[in-house]
């Protein structure tokens, strides 16, 4: 018998009838690939009633399932397992003479902290001679920042204002990050570990909202109009 309609028969058989999670998904899914089977066990069915269902699976249909060797991976889900038990399924299966289990697998953890996005905070309001503001991502306030006052960001900060203190962006080490004002005349400029020069350098008769930002480890100063093309994300404000 060929190799890929004896997986598909295997499929067929091993798909009977079974136990069910509470959520009416069964706690074993079976399906055929090119390779040979892959064995879906559900992340949220007991381990004990797992190994119980898979080896009454494997029991009621031996005599079906004898033949050539067919390879099976074993995907686990969000559960993470040791070796012990890790062993416990390869033996269940391993009963089952012509199965040569290949692996044992969870799901791979999605890290988090790198992958979402900055969120975006607006704030109403005047920040004052010797107040702080700080966040977590990206700030977007409606106001002015006077001499004395402070914001501080992991993320961009954009000011719907007058820029007249001190702004650090990308705090925790995030060079890409920018400062943007409708008014730029800070008292000091931070984007990450690079601080800006002395801040008469930064007064401009621009009318128009400018931003600062990195290029080569040097802080800059250009119109907000022209970031997009010179960043992939830009961030798009609703509503304001």
């Amino acid at each position: 018998m060929q190799a890929g309609i004896r997986v598909r028969l295997a499929e067929f058989i091993l798909q009977g009838e079974g136990r069910t999670t509470l959520s009416g998904k069964p706690a074993i899914t079976i399906k055929g690939t090119k390779e040979g089977l892959v064995f879906l066990l559900d992340d949220q069915c007991d381990l004990a009633l797992l190994l119980d269902e898979l080896q009454a699976k494997l029991d009621k249909h031996e005599q079906q399932l004898t033949g050539p060797m067919v390879h099976v991976a074993v995907k686990l889900g969000a559960r993470k397992l040791g070796d012990e038990d890790k062993e416990r399924i390869r033996s269940a299966i391993r009963r089952q003479g012509n199965f040569l289990v290949q692996s044992v697998e969870s799901d791979e953890a999605v890290d988090e902290s790198s992958d979402a996005k900055p969120v975006l905070q607006t704030r109403t309001g005047i920040v004052r001679s010797g107040q702080t503001v700080e966040h977590d991502g990206h700030l977007l306030l409606m106001g002015d920042v006077n001499p004395g006052g402070t914001i501080v960001c992991t993320g961009d900060i954009y000011i719907m204002g007058a820029l007249r203190g001190t702004a650090h962006a990308g705090c925790a080490g995030n060079e890409n990050a920018i400062i943007a004002a409708s008014l730029m005349t800070p008292t000091q400029l931070r984007i990450a570990e690079v601080i800006s020069r002395p801040p008469e350098e930064w007064a401009s008769a621009e009318p128009t909202m400018e931003y600062a930002f990195l290029r080569n480890g040097v802080m800059e100063l250009d119109k907000l109009t022209h970031l997009q093309s010179s960043r992939k994300e830009v961030m798009h404000f609703k509503g304001v």
